[in-house]
């Protein structure tokens, strides 16, 4: 099998990405529910409240950092991602059975929420670095965008399937379903083929590993700088749950269902750019800088949207450019790392990326708070901007620092068009 979906082409990575895509259904339809009971049964429209959620469900991203990419570069990654599923399924089963039974209360949202988010933090790392296990090297970039293509088709179904089961028989039955949905996952990593697993390189349990993955970033100029852009777009723009939730109920002023579609209608787009990232067979910064770049664009466009369709447009553009990034970043930073750091470098990819949301999700939820949704998303395309800038001056420097070897060689400088081809190469 060859093109958009040739990693399909390994019976372990069909298995799992058809588990994954099951619980990835259940695991948008939980997102999409828990705004919704925070924000509309739990408190009086308060985006504080659901920043606070996101901050305990992502904190455990940085909080646990020093165990995290330990694990997932010491550990049997298989038996790790048996554990946190089966954890992940069964709290959102506990929230379920809280929510049906009418004794939820905001605290219990926060707990479990953290609760989560320390099984998650375990999880991500390792879940992003077994795709290598998986398939061939030469196939892991587009294993990578197909994992992302799952999990955003999953968000056009999810989202809007929460909506029906919300308006339709209760916001609860929608974490059920989800703590049920886990279960496909347990069963694709129990029917793997053993024989056809390319286990990665274990890193060596030794003093100062956990040190040592931030001395071989600092040494690496590349992982620096996509690092910084992941800071900025994680913590100020990737807080999607405030954005569209309060645009939706305060500016739109929608029901469940609509806002439900919303959350569809920008996967729609995420969908389109996880594809396209599968079809790419070369990535550079010149990526990173045009997903960053029409990110900020996508914001500013949401922000000043007249109503709910031209709104739900700007989602598309938002979703695209997200995923172009997102998945950019992922491939790079695996490629470009030794497989014996590589759960490592992951965890702090993801501690840059989602840990930072403490920070940022209660600021966007304040500005919403006190100044609109609009200006919120306007924080968000400040940080695209920002990102992009900082991705044009790594090109820039990679540029003068070739010309300058040029020079001192006695030969012509590399044409400009084909330095974003290169970047991978000098990566």
């Amino acid at each position: 099998m060859s093109g958009v979906f040739r990693s399909l082409g390994s019976f372990n990575y069909r298995l799992w990405a058809a588990g994954a895509l099951v619980s990835n259904v259940g695991t948008w339809m939980q997102r999409m529910a828990q705004d919704w009971l925070v924000l509309t049964q739990l408190t009086h429209h308060s985006a504080s409240a659901v920043g606070i959620v996101m901050s305990l469900q992502f904190g455990p991203q940085l909080l646990l950092l020093p165990w995290t990419g330990f694990a997932a570069d010491h550990f049997n990654q298989r038996k790790i991602l048996i554990a946190t599923q089966a954890s992940m399924g069964a709290l959102a089963l506990i929230l379920g059975a809280l929510v049906v039974s009418g004794a939820v209360q905001l605290w219990h949202v926060y707990v479990l929420a953290f609760l989560q988010g320390c099984a998650a933090a375990f999880d991500a790392p390792v879940r992003q670095t077994f795709v290598a296990e998986l398939v061939r090297d030469e196939d892991l970039s587009n294993a990578v965008a197909l994992n992302s293509t799952s999990f955003n088709a999953a968000r056009m179904v999810g989202p809007a399937i929460a909506g029906l089961v919300i308006a339709g028989i209760g916001t609860g039955w929608a974490f059920v379903v989800n703590g049920a949905s886990f279960a496909a996952v347990l069963i694709s990593l129990g029917l793997l083929r053993g024989s056809e697993l390319r286990p990665n390189a274990r890193a060596h349990r030794a003093k100062g590993s956990f040190t040592g993955g931030f001395r071989y970033v600092w040494g690496r100029p590349d992982l620096k700088a996509m690092l910084v852009m992941l800071f900025l777009i994680g913590t100020f723009g990737l807080n999607f749950p405030i954005f569209t939730a309060t645009m939706a109920v305060k500016v739109l002023h929608t029901d469940a269902r609509g806002f439900g579609l919303l959350s569809s209608i920008m996967a729609v787009g995420t969908l389109s750019g996880a594809l396209i990232a599968a079809a790419r067979r070369r990535i550079g910064f010149g990526s990173l800088l045009l997903g960053a770049g029409v990110f900020g664009v996508g914001c500013t466009l949401a922000a000043i949207a007249p109503g709910y369709w031209s709104f739900a447009g700007a989602l598309v553009v938002i979703g695209v450019a997200a995923l172009t990034f997102l998945n950019a970043s992922n491939s790079l930073m695996q490629l470009s790392t030794e497989p014996s750091m590589r759960g490592r470098v992951m965890a702090l990819r993801l501690a840059i990326a989602l840990g930072g949301t403490p920070i940022g999700a209660p600021i966007v939820g304040w500005v919403a708070d006190h100044f609109g949704p609009r200006w919120a998303l306007g924080v968000g395309a400040a940080a695209g901007f920002g990102a992009a800038a900082v991705a044009a001056a790594f090109i820039g420097h990679g540029r003068n620092q070739e010309a300058r070897r040029a020079i001192a060689d006695h030969r012509a400088p590399q044409p400009p068009q084909a330095d974003a081809e290169e970047d991978r190469e000098r990566l």
